[in-house]
């Protein structure tokens, strides 16, 4: 599967109307961006199910600035709509991979659960 371009415009309605989306913040002039996105792409044909979408930050600054993002590479995870993990930083595949795999397990309705007692 390839990424999805993602801008303010689709954000919202791909995150809400795909079970699991992974988001990739990059820039072209970034060296650890471009060390990452074979293994993104690469993860993409892997995972089937798995919405892989890339923001580039030239392009989307005022998206980019809503999420607040300061470092790239940033990958955001999302499922079912809601923020489950976010990091900056570059990730291997294994590492990928591993965070793929942990979103899938992931009881999302359990988490919520969990998150309105602590609140």
């Amino acid at each position: 599967m390839a990424t999805t371009a993602l801008t303010a415009e689709n954000f919202e309605s791909t995150v809400e109307d795909n079970e699991i989306v992974l988001v990739d913040f990059w820039a072209d002039w970034c060296g650890p961006c471009k060390r990452f996105s074979p293994i993104y792409e690469d993860a993409s044909v892997r995972h089937e199910g798995v919405v892989f979408a890339k923001v580039d930050t030239e392009d989307a600054r005022d998206l980019s600035t809503a999420l607040e993002i300061q470092s790239i590479p940033t990958i955001m995870a999302f499922k079912q709509g809601q923020l489950v993990f976010r990091e900056s930083g570059l990730l291997n595949g294994k590492q990928l991979d591993a965070l793929i795999g942990q979103i899938q397990e992931l009881d999302i309705e359990a988490a919520l659960a969990e998150a309105r007692k602590q609140a």
